[in-house]
């Protein structure tokens, strides 16, 4: 099984910053490669940010310079930082596994439930 929970949602004003956490579990353990995405009440899902297990990263053009993914295998943890957040990252944010991953061939699928982000201006 593999369990996705993330944190570090909140309001916050423009400009301001926050720090999403994902924390991962499964059996047997492994760095899996993640995905942040992002859906706001209306709008379509959308890819935010992807990290693999490695720390690789990539991300969407709308957060590049702003938003740093970055992981701690110790912890079984990744993390997005937001920096410079505006009204229009105002979005339910969700991890979610990266497939295909070499190193974990064996996950499938999982999304977290969520953390809601909110920029006020």
């Amino acid at each position: 099984q593999v369990q996705l929970v993330e944190s570090g949602g909140g309001p916050v004003q423009a400009g301001g910053s926050l720090r999403l956490s994902c924390e991962y579990s499964g059996s047997p353990s492994c760095d899996y490669d993640l995905a942040w995405f992002r859906q706001a009440p209306g709008k379509e899902r959308e890819l935010v940010s992807g990290i693999d297990g490695e720390g690789k990263t990539v991300y969407a053009d709308s957060v590049k310079g702003r938003f740093t993914a970055s992981r701690d295998n110790a912890k079984n943890m990744v993390y997005l930082q937001m920096n410079d957040l505006k009204p229009e990252d105002t979005a339910m944010y969700y991890c979610k596994t990266d497939i295909p991953m070499p190193r974990c061939p064996w996950v499938g699928v999982h999304w977290g439930r969520g953390t809601q982000v909110t920029v006020s201006s």
